[in-house]
């Protein structure tokens, strides 16, 4: 049974900084075991006129995480530490 990725990252086309959060996320999830997908804002006004200035964004469980740069140790921590 496929579960949804707890991560997702909110990104533009041409964004450098987008680049850095994919290697981010991708060497997070080489140590959680956890999937990441990305949504472009393109596709989407709503998340155009929500994230757009401030972009990438960093979604876990929905919720945003951070945004600019990914904080790799708060990430790991937040994805490991269980939920009371």
């Amino acid at each position: 049974m496929a579960t949804e990725p707890r991560l997702t990252l909110i990104t533009r086309q041409g964004c450098h900084l987008c680049d850095d959060a994919r290697a981010a996320l991708d060497r997070v999830a080489a140590v959680t075991g956890d999937r990441w997908t990305e949504l472009d804002i393109a596709d989407d006004i709503e998340l155009e006129r929500e994230y757009g200035d401030r972009l990438p964004v960093v979604l876990l469980d929905g919720k945003e995480h951070g945004y600019w740069r990914v904080e790799e140790d708060r990430l790991l921590r937040d994805l490991t530490t269980p939920l009371l």
